[in-house]
């Protein structure tokens, strides 16, 4: 089974193409760029042979719509979404609405535990920073959601009269006084990627106090800031919801 995988975010679009078990040929655009030069951009990247597309999109219907007629007609091929179930691939969801859960979500804790099979905390850092706990039978214990880094950081800009807007910038090792800015712009970014590690590591350490041992599993666009900065060493993923939009399709095969 040969198929192109795509993780639609609010800020870019990542694929990959699945080929006998494995993913390949990764790749990704922002989803600026696609505003500005449409669609086409991306196709122009894209594979056109392949036996099915699979999609996690968490960019509205709207942009659902046209992205399945452009790729589907690029692919000549069926474009098939991803949908939030209540229980699957050994997962069972905590929401009483699951369809309410963002789909990029479901499809990445399928993809840790498709690894993990046990206890973890799904870490995924983008625009929003959303955290979702596993515990060891595959059950949702629940999850968190907040601005990630840049949200952050243009919020002060917006919100404020003297706060410019400030680029995040790589992540440090560790926690020191390096930490406190010496000037407006770094006391931003310092701010901004210590508050996500700090609610990162608040989760894992409330997860422990309650007798679980999680494996951190982190992915997103973001998460080269915090990686070094966390209390306990994840396993970083950055095609984390790629996988399991493979582990779906490879169970349903």
């Amino acid at each position: 089974m040969t198929a192109l995988l795509l993780d639609v975010g609010n800020s870019r679009i990542k694929w990959g193409v699945l080929d006998d078990g494995e993913i390949r040929r990764t790749g990704h655009i922002s989803q600026e760029r696609i505003r500005e030069k449409g669609l086409q951009v991306l196709t122009t990247r894209l594979p056109r042979r392949v036996g099915q597309v699979f999609v996690s999109n968490v960019a509205g219907t709207s942009f659902a719509t046209r992205l399945s007629g452009v790729v589907g007609m690029h692919c000549d091929c069926d474009v098939r979404f991803a949908r939030t179930e209540k229980r699957g691939w050994g997962v069972t969801n905590s929401y009483t609405q699951p369809r309410r859960m963002g789909v990029d979500r479901w499809v990445a804790m399928v993809g840790a535990w498709a690894e993990v099979g046990a206890s973890c905390l799904v870490v995924d850092a983008g625009t929003a920073v959303t955290l979702d706990a596993i515990d060891d039978d595959g059950v949702h214990l629940g999850g968190q959601i907040i601005p990630g880094v840049a949200t952050m950081a243009a919020a002060l800009s917006s919100n404020t009269s003297d706060i410019p807007l400030v680029r995040p910038a790589p992540g440090r090792k560790g926690a020191d006084l390096q930490m406190f800015g010496h000037n407006t712009a770094a006391a931003v970014r310092e701010g901004a990627q210590n508050a996500v590690a700090g609610a990162v590591d608040r989760a894992i350490r409330t997860l422990q106090s309650s007798a679980y041992d999680p494996e951190i599993v982190l992915t997103g666009g973001d998460a080269s800031r915090i990686l070094n900065a966390l209390s306990e060493t994840p396993m970083h993923r950055p095609h984390l919801v790629l996988q399991g939009l493979a582990q779906m399709l490879e169970s349903a095969s």
